[in-house]
């Protein structure tokens, strides 16, 4: 059976799921620490997209907050453009916008004030969001919207994307789109056009190591990993992508049901959306993809995820 197959017995109405290979390797094409040499180079491929029921690749669905990785994007533009600085303040007093991206500000999931120290624990926050996008408006004198239209929207032709209206705060959980877009996201995240090798090479990986702290849906875990504006899977069990993903896999998942994730051992992305938000279904369901995906795309190039 083919890997995508599967999604047609998802309980959803709709959903769509796409899957890229790359070259494995960092972005400058040295790889991590312990990846195996390919027995074979591979090349970038057109997205492999399977559409289930009446979903297609060009259907709108919500991201929530694969939103995060978007709004990373552009404030990380912005730092290369000097409007904003990493390890400037941003947020509550002695955070940063380094802070902010990767979830240890201090500051809460919702609005309010901190909860605890930058630096001290990792907690998931949408108003870490918001207060980085604010920092971004103001740094830069112009709305949050447009900023990331021009810098990240427009360049990866994400034409279909855009903001709807949400409870949480738009630049934390506020676009949608279809997966051709979150195709174009997830391609730029795995091989940056945007932003420099350093610079992504910074944001896919670990920021303030060792920090304990819940991932939403799965549980605590100590460390809780966490790059800029993208989880990094570390040693997570259980988890939302495979057992065979390597610890080096990074990305996000929504309330919505959409996700995205980049194996650079691998070399290989996968992303989906769907009609039918988050919960026992898709942590099943996500991770079985995953396996077959690897099977398929990278057989016998497996992570040691499995192992921890």
């Amino acid at each position: 059976m083919e890997a995508l197959d599967a999604v047609a017995d998802w309980p959803v109405d709709a959903a769509a799921v796409g899957v890229v290979r790359f070259p494995p390797g960092d972005a400058d094409g040295a790889g991590p620490p312990g990846m195996p040499e390919p027995t074979e180079p591979t090349e970038p491929t057109e997205p492999t997209v399977s559409t289930v029921s009446t979903g297609d690749t060009r259907r709108t669905f919500a991201w929530a907050s694969v939103t995060k990785p978007a709004t990373a994007l552009a404030v990380l533009v912005a730092v290369e453009e000097g409007t904003l600085a990493l390890d400037g303040p941003a947020g509550p007093p002695g955070s940063t916008v380094r802070h902010l991206l990767a979830h240890a500000s201090g500051l809460g999931p919702g609005a309010g004030p901190p909860v605890e120290a930058p630096g001290v624990r990792r907690i998931y926050s949408n108003a870490g969001y918001v207060a980085v996008a604010t920092a971004l408006e103001s740094a830069s004198g112009m709305a949050f919207a447009d900023y990331l239209a021009e810098s990240v929207l427009e360049p990866l032709g994400m034409s279909g994307t855009g903001f709807i209206d949400t409870p949480t705060g738009a630049p934390a959980a506020g676009l949608a789109g279809p997966l051709a877009d979150l195709v174009a996201l997830a391609r730029e995240w795995a091989r940056p056009t945007l932003v420099s090798p350093a610079t992504w090479h910074q944001a896919t990986s670990v920021q303030f190591a060792g920090l304990a702290g819940v991932l939403p849906g799965f549980g605590p875990f100590d460390p809780c990993d966490w790059g800029l504006g993208v989880e990094v899977r570390g040693g997570k069990r259980p988890h939302w992508t495979g057992r065979a993903n390597s610890p080096s896999t990074y990305g996000h998942f929504g309330q919505s049901g959409s996700f995205f994730w980049v194996d650079p051992v691998a070399g290989v992305l996968c992303c989906g959306v769907a009609d039918r938000p988050f919960g026992v279904w898709a942590a099943r369901a996500w991770p079985a993809l995953a396996e077959a995906v690897l099977d398929q795309y990278a057989p016998g190039v497996r992570g040691d995820a499995a192992g921890r």
